[in-house]
C-alpha cells in the first residue's frame, strides 16, 4: 500500500529562504552547492509556460506545486516506508503552495490523492504520455516516472495536469521524499503533537495514547503516514500531516529557530539534500531574494485547507472534486487568503448555508489565553465552551480558548471555514459532505492536552 507524504516543506522553504540570506563565506557556499544539485529541469508541456525564474521582488504572487514521492529508494526511505520496491514512485501528496505578493501569507491547498480526474497528455524525457479520463490523481507521477525514467517527468506531467484542472499558472514544483522529513524534524529537536485519540497502526508501528506527544523524526513521519485509525481515510490522514505542519512550523517559532544559525542550517541542509526543485526556484540569487522578504513571515498566518470533494458514484473509496472546487481555485487566482469569504456572498464565516465557506479548511489557530486544566475531559470542555460561549455566538465571536462558535443547539463551528466541529475528535467537516476537512487546532489543543500556542 501507497503513503502519503507530509505537507512540512512549507517549512522547508521558510528555513531555505531564511538561511540562505544570513550565511556568509564556507558556509554559504556549501548551500549553494547543494541547492544547485537539488536542480531539476521542467518539460515542455501545454498547460505550462515556458520556465520562469521567480522574481520575488516583482510584488507577485509565488505558486508552487509541492509533491511528496512516496519511494522505498535508499535505505532511510526503506526504514521508514516499510515494503514496496525501490523501483516503485508514487506520489501520494500534492500541494499547492501560494506566497502572497506581499509576502504576508501562504496558502497550501492539498489534492487528494484519490482523486479522480481527466488527464491531459504531457511531456516526458522519453515519449509522451497520452491524456486519460477519470484517471487516479496520484498515477500521474507514477506514470510519468515510468514513461520518462525521472522525477523532471513525473513532476513535470503532474504540474501539467495540474494547471489544466485548476487553471492556474504554475511554473515551479518541488518534490521531496520519506526520509527528508525525518531529518528535518529533529533538526528542530522533534515537535509536540497533541493526539486527538488513541493511535495504534500495525503497518506504520505507531502506538500513541490521547494526550500531549514529544515526537522524533520517525515517528512523527509515521504519525504523518498512518492511516489506519479513526475512520480510516485518506482524506483524515491529509488532515493531520496538516496539524503537523502548524505544529512544527510553531516550534520552530518557539526557539526563535530562523536566529538560530547552527540549527537552521541543519534544517536547511537537511532540506536542500532531500528536495528537488524546478531550476526556477533552485537558485541561489531566488532564494536570497524571497528569504528576504519572507523572515518575518507570522506562521499562524499559513492557511491549509483540502479541495473539496464528495464520494465517486462509481467507487466509494474514490473521490471527485464538488463545484466549490472552482470558488478555491479563483481565490488563487485572485491571490486571495483562503480565510476571506468569497465577495458575492456574507463575509461572515461562521455563516454555515455559504458553499465558499465549507470549502475553506485552514484549522483555527491556539489563542494565546489560558487553558482548561488537564482533568477536564472533551465532554466537560464542551459544556463549559457552550455555556461561555452564548453569548459570543450571538455576535459570531469565537470562544477564546478553543477558536470556536457555539450555536444555541450546542454545535461547534469553526469560524475559518465554516465547517462542523466533532467535540470528540476535533475533526472539522464539511456541512455539505460530511468529508473531514481539517482539525481544529486550538481545540484539540486545549482541549485534549490543555495546552495553547506557545509564545
Amino acid at each position: 500500500m501507497s503513503h502519503k507524504l507530509r505537507t512540512t516543506i512549507a517549512l522547508v522553504l521558510v528555513a531555505v529562504f531564511a538561511f540562505v540570506a544570513t550565511a556568509t563565506g564556507a558556509t554559504a557556499s556549501n548551500l549553494f552547492t547543494l541547492i544547485n544539485d537539488s536542480k531539476t529541469a521542467v518539460l515542455g508541456q501545454s498547460h505550462v509556460k515556458s520556465n520562469q525564474v521567480v522574481d520575488p521582488n516583482a510584488g507577485k504572487t509565488v505558486n508552487i506545486l509541492v509533491l511528496g514521492q512516496d519511494t522505498r529508494e535508499g535505505e532511510a526511505n526503506a526504514a521508514i516506508g516499510a515494503g514496496g520496491s525501490a523501483s516503485d514512485h508514487q506520489s501520494d501528496t500534492a500541494m499547492i503552495v501560494q506566497i502572497s505578493a506581499d509576502r504576508s501569507y501562504i496558502n497550501i491547498v492539498s489534492i487528494p490523492r484519490d482523486s479522480i480526474v481527466d488527464v491531459p497528455s504531457c511531456n516526458t524525457t522519453n515519449g509522451t504520455v497520452p491524456e486519460r479520463h477519470n484517471a487516479q490523481f496520484n498515477s500521474i507521477f507514477a506514470l510519468g516516472y515510468s514513461t520518462g525514467g525521472d522525477v523532471a517527468s513525473a513532476a513535470s506531467c503532474t504540474l501539467n495536469a495540474v494547471n489544466s484542472l485548476t487553471g492556474l499558472d504554475i511554473s515551479q514544483f518541488v518534490v521531496a521524499d520519506f526520509a527528508g522529513l525525518s531529518s528535518m524534524i529533529d533538526a528542530v529537536g522533534g515537535v509536540d503533537i497533541c493526539v486527538n485519540q488513541d493511535m495504534k497502526d500495525d503497518t506504520t508501528g505507531i502506538d500513541l495514547t490521547q494526550g500531549l506527544h514529544h515526537l522524533d523524526g520517525v515517528a512523527a513521519t509515521q504519525y504523518a503516514r498512518v492511516r489506519h485509525v479513526g475512520d480510516g481515510t485518506d482524506i483524515m490522514r491529509t488532515t493531520r500531516q496538516q496539524y503537523l505542519v502548524k505544529s512544527l512550523l510553531r516550534e520552530a517559532s518557539s526557539k526563535n529557530l530562523f536566529t538560530q544559525t547552527n540549527q537552521l542550517y541543519q534544517l536547511a541542509t537537511a532540506g536542500i539534500q532531500s528536495l528537488k526543485m524546478s531550476d526556477g526556484l533552485a537558485d541561489a540569487g531566488v532564494l536570497v531574494g524571497l528569504a528576504a522578504a519572507l523572515k518575518n513571515l507570522d506562521t499562524s498566518k499559513i492557511y491549509a485547507q483540502t479541495v473539496p470533494v464528495t464520494e465517486w458514484a462509481r467507487d466509494r473509496n474514490r473521490v471527485v472534486w464538488t463545484k466549490d472546487a472552482d470558488t478555491l481555485w479563483k481565490k488563487l487566482a485572485d491571490s486571495k487568503p483562503l480565510t476571506v469569504a468569497d465577495d458575492s456572498k456574507n463575509d461572515d464565516s461562521s455563516n454555515n448555508d455559504s458553499s465558499d465557506a465549507s470549502s475553506s479548511t485552514s484549522s483555527a489557530t491556539p489563542s494565546e489565553t489560558s487553558s482548561p486544566t488537564p482533568s477536564e475531559s472533551a465532554s466537560d470542555q464542551q459544556s463549559a465552551n457552550s455555556g461561555s460561549s452564548a453569548s459570543a455566538s450571538a455576535d459570531s465571536t469565537p470562544d477564546p480558548v478553543t477558536g470556536l462558535i457555539t450555536k444555541a443547539d450546542g454545535t461547534l463551528v469553526d469560524p475559518d471555514t465554516g465547517g462542523i466541529v466533532d467535540p470528540k475528535t476535533g475533526t472539522i467537516r464539511d456541512p455539505n459532505t460530511s468529508q473531514a476537512i481539517g482539525i481544529a487546532d486550538a481545540y484539540v489543543n486545549s482541549t485534549f492536552c490543555a495546552v495553547t500556542e506557545k509564545e
